[in-house]
């Protein structure tokens, strides 16, 4: 049974990434000033951070699913007997739900993980989906695994504008003008299904302190509940040398462990702008 992997771009799977590890990556859809753009295709993260300090009119949007389903039944065609595919969390996006409709046409053949996770966590997903495809599980199988080690991931990002909460309508202008004023910075969190305010404080470094601190908790908590799990740093950096020191800042702070930096998707970083820095925790499914 030949099983096929697929997720979209908000899992920070470069087209690239995506050829060589046997998986196929659905680019989400940007919409700059009404015109659509493709992650990772037809737009960069460095021209969307530009057109984002540009001022430009930037919404994020779902796969169309003609474009979609495309990609199923070229697959599909190829040969390949079932999918997983693999989208951003149901609880931030309705992408998810259009896919569960669509799958319904299949027969069983495409298998929708609602995993709840987005970045970080989606893309060491997609990677232990790809081995238990080649170890021979069927899409079932491999959905049942990814859902059932979902709710066990989580991101902190720290934000060093309110410029783009304010502009995706998180918050309230009078709150981003009193937060410019007491150069408040918030820490926000993803866990599975929310992007939600974790805490506020004053200055970017105690932002990153705060970040550190709540990560070594919340993997001091995993690890008591005896799971396997990855640490992993990303941001929405543009340049490799701040995202290189953000890099090094977590690895310092966590001795031991394997920390690979990925980029934030850009349907996150359309909340947070550039300079966000985040770390994030993730279930390891295959050893």
């Amino acid at each position: 049974m030949k099983t096929a992997i697929v997720t979209d771009s908000n899992s920070g799977i470069t087209q690239e990434q995506a050829a060589r590890w046997g998986v196929r990556v659905v680019p989400m859809p940007i919409i700059i000033d009404n015109e659509i753009y493709y992650e990772g295709v037809s737009l960069s993260p460095e021209q969307f951070y530009q057109y984002l300090r540009e001022g430009r009119n930037v919404s994020t949007s779902q796969p169309a699913p003609e474009d979609l389903t495309g990609v199923w039944d070229s697959l599909l065609a190829e040969g390949w007997d079932e999918i997983v595919y693999i989208p951003m969390s149901s609880g931030l996006s309705s992408s998810c739900q259009t896919a569960l409709i669509l799958a319904g046409d299949y027969g069983g053949r495409v298998q929708v993980a609602d995993n709840h996770q987005i970045s970080v966590p989606q893309k060491n997903a997609v990677r232990d989906a790809a081995a238990l495809a080649q170890a021979g599980l069927e899409a079932r199988e491999i959905k049942a695994r990814l859902e059932e080690a979902g709710g066990d991931s989580l991101i902190y990002i720290g934000v060093d504008t309110l410029e783009y909460l304010k502009r995706g309508g998180r918050i309230t202008p009078a709150v981003a003008a009193m937060g410019s004023v007491l150069n408040i910075k918030p820490l926000l969190a993803i866990r599975g299904e929310k992007l939600d305010t974790f805490a506020k404080v004053r200055g970017i470094r105690r932002c990153r302190t705060l970040l550190l601190e709540s990560m070594r908790r919340s993997v001091d908590e995993y690890r008591q509940r005896g799971l396997d799990i990855r640490v992993d740093a990303s941001g929405s950096f543009e340049s490799q040398e701040e995202a290189q020191a953000w890099q090094d800042m977590a690895a310092q702070a966590f001795p031991g462990e394997e920390i690979q930096y990925d980029p934030l998707s850009l349907s996150i970083g359309s909340h947070t702008g550039p300079g966000a820095f985040a770390m994030g925790i993730s279930r390891r499914i295959v050893a």
